[in-house]
């Protein structure tokens, strides 16, 4: 019951769904639930695909993917996206570390960030688009939580940079035996999903190498600048994982 108690408060953090009331909170609840930080991504993508599924019925399969992702943006309230866009903006206009953390907690969105999101958005709309219209449900339900894992991975390893943040009671620790949960609950359901959604192999592999250059050079980039992370960080990291798993499915394939 515990276990159930904390994936409703992960849920609670990264979507905008009500949780039941029996479920209550404390502050290091909070900070456990980081286990099932990406199990929230089967959520998120199983919204996605049954939004682009729904759509693919009446209308053509580029217009299902922009409803899809509208659907995504609303029901995270964009919590990723602002990360990411806030990411460029601080690593854009910021020369020191403090202000690198100053430019991201403001509120307001810069050149960099704009531009940021805007293209990372319409890279993301074109993946989708390019694929097959039969890898496109797969393909959100394996990228949601996958692109999270390699998020919280970031907790694992890494050190919070601020003092303070909405992040920091999520952030302040991620034992080795609570990232093997997050692991699990990724890799059991994504095992059962490639039994009945089979990508080319090579495609797949491809996916999971970006992935983990990407994660990795995400995460270099952080320590180098601020000397840990940020929850504009961990947004900004799902967000490349994310388009980096959609690039190595759609490479390989016949056009």
């Amino acid at each position: 019951m515990h276990q159930l108690r904390l994936f409703f408060i992960a849920l609670q953090f990264f979507t905008r769904i009500p949780i039941p009331a029996w479920v209550g909170f404390e502050a290091d609840w909070l900070r456990q639930s980081s286990r099932y930080f990406p199990a929230t991504g089967w959520v998120v993508g199983v919204v996605c695909a049954g939004v682009y599924a729904g759509a693919a019925e009446l209308w053509p399969h580029a217009v299902a993917v922009v409803l899809s992702t509208i659907a995504g943006i609303l029901l995270t309230g964009a919590f990723h996206e602002d990360g990411f866009a806030d990411v460029c903006d601080g690593f854009g206009g910021g020369m020191t570390p403090e202000r690198v953390l100053d430019i991201m907690k403001d509120s307001r969105v810069g050149a960099y960030g704009a531009i940021g999101i805007l293209l990372m958005l319409a890279l993301k709309l074109a993946l989708l688009i390019s694929l097959p219209a039969q890898m496109t449900v797969p393909a959100l339900l394996l990228a949601h939580p996958m692109s999270r894992l390699a998020s919280c991975s970031l907790i694992w390893r890494m050190h919070y940079a601020r003092h303070e943040g909405k992040a920091k009671p999520l952030a302040q620790e991620m034992r080795s035996g609570e990232f093997l949960i997050a692991c699990l609950t990724v890799c059991l359901p994504a095992a059962w999903l490639l039994v009945y959604f089979p990508f080319q192999p090579a495609s797949l592999l491809t996916s999971l190498v970006l992935i983990v250059l990407l994660t990795w050079r995400m995460a270099r980039m952080f320590q180098r600048r601020i000397n840990g992370f940020t929850g504009d960080c961990l947004g900004a990291t799902q967000q490349v994982a994310e388009v980096g798993i959609y690039l190595g499915l759609l490479a390989f394939q016949v056009h």
